[in-house]
């Protein structure tokens, strides 16, 4: 129980054992002005008439403010599920974006990495096809000077100096 409510019920509590206590002098009719006019009354049970009518009006109004706490808390709470909701989507939407995105950016790197590799392997063909007919030249060229060593008196060819070109990658 909370601390307000604990004392609210001991002062109710404390009214009631006094009334019960003090039933005799609260119940003794006495002269009673109501502004316009007198009457005979027991103002005790007049007083603790208008302190239980105070009570239960006081009850009504706090349970009327609680019900309207609740309906307000229930309306946030389903504005909020609505916000949350449009939230969710517009991320939903962000990462389909962002997916696609990437996609496309994998998508170009590799074709421009399949373009450059295409590239490289053209290049690469035609050195290993330089490099096959140099080697041709060369085993022809000792081809003919082994056959001009058998021959007297001819003339031996020096054969050319040539420099590659270095291979880039």
């Amino acid at each position: 129980m909370k601390l307000k409510t604990l004392i609210l019920l001991l002062i109710v509590v404390a009214i009631g054992a006094l009334a019960a206590l003090n039933w005799a002098t609260l119940s003794v009719p006495t002269v009673v002005s109501l502004g316009v006019a007198t009457v005979q009354a027991p103002l005790g049970l007049v007083m603790l008439g208008l302190t239980v009518l105070l009570g239960a009006f006081f009850l009504a109004y706090v349970l009327t403010l609680q019900g309207s706490v609740l309906m307000e808390t229930r309306r946030h709470a389903k504005e909020m599920a609505a916000q949350r909701e449009l939230a969710d989507r517009a991320e939903a939407s962000r990462f389909t974006e962002l997916r696609q995105f990437l996609e496309t950016q994998h998508r170009t790197g590799y074709d421009a990495l399949m373009a450059r590799l295409d590239a490289l392997e053209a290049r690469l063909s035609a050195r290993a096809q330089e490099s096959d007919n140099i080697t041709a030249a060369y085993v022809g060229q000792l081809e003919d000077q082994l056959h001009r060593r058998g021959e007297p008196n001819a003339v031996q060819p020096v054969p050319p100096v040539r420099t590659e070109p270095e291979l880039r990658l």
